[in-house]
């Protein structure tokens, strides 16, 4: 069994907003697969997907960006999964709009959701897809802003290219592993 968990912030504001490319990956997942969510026995919803003779776990945690730990942590003593059965999908400030970058583990990179894992988990050795988010060459003035920002129309249509191509790494890393994914799926900018 395979745990994907997808951050981002719950509530109706926030759908469509850089820092939920999490949620809308897992959400088009499920929609592809004709899941539903459910409310869960933690503080997240959840969706279970079979692809190819393996059961997927879709997670949101509920509990906001910065707090997603508490949910990873509920989740995994529930179905008892192990860490290196999980991917984190996130976006990723620091990388071109687009872009993808699986990596086995790793440092939170200056993401508050990946942080807060890290510290419940004591331990970054689980897997994550980033998802890149930044427009132009230089950092915005106001990160929070910036994240917590919708997404303009060009940022839009190159979504709705890397957003399956999202799904299909997490389809790979559910049947053949990380480094597979990784070898398959880390791309700059679509």
């Amino acid at each position: 069994m395979k745990l994907i968990i997808g951050l981002g912030n719950p509530e109706a504001r926030h759908a469509g907003t850089r820092h939920n490319v999490g949620f809308d990956v897992l959400d088009k997942l499920a929609a592809t697969f004709s899941t539903p969510f459910s409310k869960g026995k933690g503080n997240y919803s959840w969706a279970k997907i079979s692809w190819r003779n393996t059961s997927v776990i879709l997670l949101k945690p509920m509990t906001y960006m910065n707090l997603s730990g508490h949910a990873v942590v509920a989740a995994m003593n529930f179905w008892k999964i192990r860490k290196q059965d999980i991917l984190v999908v996130c976006d990723d400030l620091n990388l071109p709009s687009g872009t993808l970058r699986l990596r086995a583990k790793g440092s939170a990179g200056g993401q508050n959701g990946l942080k807060h894992i890290i510290e419940c988990l004591g331990s970054d050795e689980f897997a994550r897809l980033r998802v890149g988010i930044r427009l132009e060459e230089q950092l915005p003035s106001s990160f929070s802003s910036f994240v917590l920002g919708k997404f303009s129309d060009e940022e839009k249509k190159t979504m709705e290219k890397t957003v399956p191509l999202c799904e299909e790494a997490i389809l790979d890393f559910s049947q053949n592993g990380i480094e597979h994914a990784m070898n398959r799926y880390n791309r700059t900018a679509v």
